[in-house]
This record gives structure tokens, sequence and C-alpha cells, in this order.
């Protein structure tokens, strides 16, 4: 769904588009950690809500402990939450952390279209410290200008300043900037800066605020 740009902004041509990755570009297949979960008699679900709590998660996008790490503690937590065994929690957490994942080519097409037509790319993530070997093995690493890590900036979305961090990278004014999240309230952070906002729901959607025919 677009949203509408905040009053004074520039709707189309954008100088630049600034891209989450994760649910807009990136897409995991979860299905071995679930069936892990069945198994293991907890609910499906269950691992990502424990690992993804902001006590766990917070660390992680912002670059203080590595992926491995990160898993570690997620095992401990299932652990003590759930009471799977050691071996089971280790056995969800290693399951979660290496989720398979994979491109959207019709995304990726689009937004390399946008980048043909002039527009600087950027891509705007909350990520971990292997968001470069992940791009790398989606073959993305040539696919934005400029990428804005949490994990290497300090900072996550909805925060201003991951915002103001990608719009001077861009070297674009707010006004003249498309901002793509799955995030309701990342696409409201970047809105309140004066970017128009797609809340992603579709590679529809970014073909229309694009002005990209369907």
């Amino acid at each position: 769904m677009i949203t509408s740009p905040a009053p004074g902004a520039t709707t189309r041509p954008f100088d630049a588009v600034l891209c989450d990755l994760d649910n807009v570009i990136r897409f995991y297949d979860s299905s071995r950690v679930g069936a892990l979960e069945r198994a293991a008699g907890l609910r499906e679900g269950t691992t990502a809500e424990v690992a993804f709590a902001p006590a766990l998660d917070g660390p992680l996008m912002l670059g203080r402990i590595t992926p491995g790490q990160w898993a570690r503690k997620v095992a401990d937590a299932l652990r003590s939450t759930t009471r799977v065994s050691g071996e089971r929690a280790r056995e969800l957490a290693g399951a979660l952390a290496g989720t398979p994942f994979a491109a959207d080519a019709e995304v990726v097409s689009v937004l390399r279209a946008a980048r043909a037509s002039g527009m600087t790319l950027v891509l705007v993530t909350n990520a971990t410290l292997d968001l470069e070997a992940d791009l790398a093995e989606m073959g993305l690493t040539d696919l934005a200008d400029h990428v804005v890590s949490s994990a290497l900036v300090g900072v996550a979305k909805p925060d201003r300043e991951i915002y103001e961090i990608a719009v001077k990278r861009a070297g674009a004014d707010p006004g003249r900037c498309l901002f793509v999240d799955d995030q309701r309230e990342n696409v409201e952070a970047a809105r309140a800066l004066g970017m128009t906002g797609v809340h992603y729901g579709g590679p529809d959607d970014l073909r229309a605020a694009l002005g990209f025919p369907g």
C-alpha cells in the first residue's frame, strides 16, 4: 500500500530509492525450523519469538554480537523458557540462524530498472554483521549504489539517524526520496523526514510508486 507523502514532498520522479532488504528483496524459508518445532512439541514460531525479542535481537542488529554469538544466546533462552533439552535448543537455534533465503527476482529486476533510469539505490536494512556475505550469496553485491546496515552504523530503523545517514549517502533531498519497507513504523519514520513512503506488500506496490508499467 502506498502512503501519501508528507506535505511539500515530491512524489515522482525520484532522485533516490531507499529500500529495505528483508521481506522486500530477501525472503526466508522457515520450513525446517517449523518441522523441528513440531518434533519438539513446540508451537510453530516459538523459536523466532524467543530469538527476535528485543533483548536478543537488538544487540545483533546493532553489530554488538555476531550471528554465532546470537545463536548461542537463543539456544540458552530456548532452554530456559521452553524447557527443551540443551541439544534440542541448539538444534533449533542453529536452524533458525541458518534459515535458507533467496532474493525475489522480480523485485530485483524492478530495482535494477530504477537504478538504470538514473535513481540512486540505497539499501537501508536492520541487518547482521553477515550482510556483505549474504548479499554475495544472492548475487546482489552490485545491486545498490550504497548499503546502510544497522550492524555497521550502530543504529536501527525506525531511529531517525539511520534515515539521515541513508539520505546523505544517496545525495538527495528527502523530498526526492522514495522509501520502501514492509514495516509500517519504518515507513512512517521516513515520511516524518519528508520522504514518500511505500508500505510494501508486493512488487506491484513498488512498480506503481515508480511509475513503471505492471
